[in-house]
């Protein structure tokens, strides 16, 4: 019973500290990214709930916000295969691979992916242009070119990625992720481009099986807290810049490592993962790469913890920025 109070009174701190400062970038964030899916594991309406709370804390006015366009299939080709394209948007998905795919089908459910992916490559505009951007969505990262799996019906952030590239906008990249579970969509679908860095820190006893590698790939142990996390990720950032140094970097930000998720089992603490944030934003800046946010998986026995986990991210952006 004394749990309730004590949340409470951390979200009023929170609140009271997270207002002091403006916020110096651009949110992209449409309603529909909320794809209505109930008592499911994956709470989309964390979505909305995240931008209500970055609006009730103050870290963002609604002038802060930019809304998408849906991605363009030509853009969605560029990374998916036309016959897995064409299934997706006349409904034709196999019994298997609406199975792997592990959300209902619906034509509100890909219209809510094709703003997904919309939003990361605006967001990557922006934050070319201005350092930093997020897109208050995205970051469906288990995609692969011919299928979807594990709630990711396409790979938005692969797709930004080539709509810069395609613009002359940059030539290379890096994909941070620091989901509780590998981004296997993502490395599989650079495997074998050099001007795409892929970097994963997940837990190595989770989905999925098996793993693609990334070019750097964090197997942690299952339990691992906050210290430990924190220290390896700092190491293998360093490698990382050692070995590439991109045009823009995707932050594929899941609030999922936390001790209290439902499908992770790593042991951050709330805090742990602000720290996280900060020393991912703090790596990138201190390099001169721009950063756009994605904000991934989420799946925490409250969903208030999953979206503060998500509106932190925002505000270590904010204080590092």
């Amino acid at each position: 019973m004394a749990k309730k109070p004590r949340r409470r009174l951390q979200r009023l701190v929170a609140r009271s500290t997270l207002a002091a400062m403006a916020l110096p970038f651009k949110l992209v964030y449409d309603d529909r990214y909320d794809l209505h899916l109930g008592a499911h594991v994956f709470p989309s309406q964390k979505y909305r709930l995240v931008r209500q709370a970055l609006l009730d804390q103050g870290i963002a006015t609604p002038g802060d916000f930019r809304q998408p366009e849906p991605t363009a299939d030509e853009d969605v080709l560029r990374v998916h295969t036309r016959d897995y394209v064409e299934k997706l948007k006349t409904g034709k998905l196999s019994d298997e691979e609406l199975l792997r795919l592990e959300v209902p089908y619906s034509k509100e459910l890909i219209e809510a992916f094709w703003l997904a992916a919309g939003g990361s490559i605006l967001s990557g505009q922006l934050a070319l242009a201005e350092g930093v951007a997020a897109n208050i969505g995205g970051g469906f990262h288990h995609a692969f070119a011919e299928h979807g799996e594990g709630f990711c019906a396409i790979h938005d952030v692969a797709i930004a990625i080539r709509r810069l590239q395609a613009d002359r906008a940059l030539q290379t990249a890096m994909v941070i992720d620091t989901d509780v579970h590998q981004g296997n969509g993502t490395a599989a679908i650079f495997a074998r481009d050099a001007s795409v860095f892929t970097f994963s820190i997940h837990q190595e006893n989770n989905y999925p099986y098996p793993k693609p590698p990334s070019n750097i790939d964090i197997n942690l142990p299952d339990g691992i807290a906050d210290e430990d996390y924190l220290a390896r990720l700092e190491s293998h950032l360093v490698r990382a810049f050692e070995e590439f140094h991109p045009d823009l970097a995707f932050y594929v930000a899941g609030a999922d490592p936390y001790r209290e998720d439902q499908l992770g089992g790593l042991s951050l603490t709330i805090d742990g993962l602000r720290k996280r944030d900060r020393l991912v934003f703090e790596a990138v800046r201190d390099r001169g790469v721009p950063v756009a946010i994605t904000l991934a998986g989420g799946y925490a026995r409250h969903v208030e913890d999953t979206v503060q986990i998500h509106a932190n991210t925002i505000v270590a952006a904010r204080d590092v920025a």
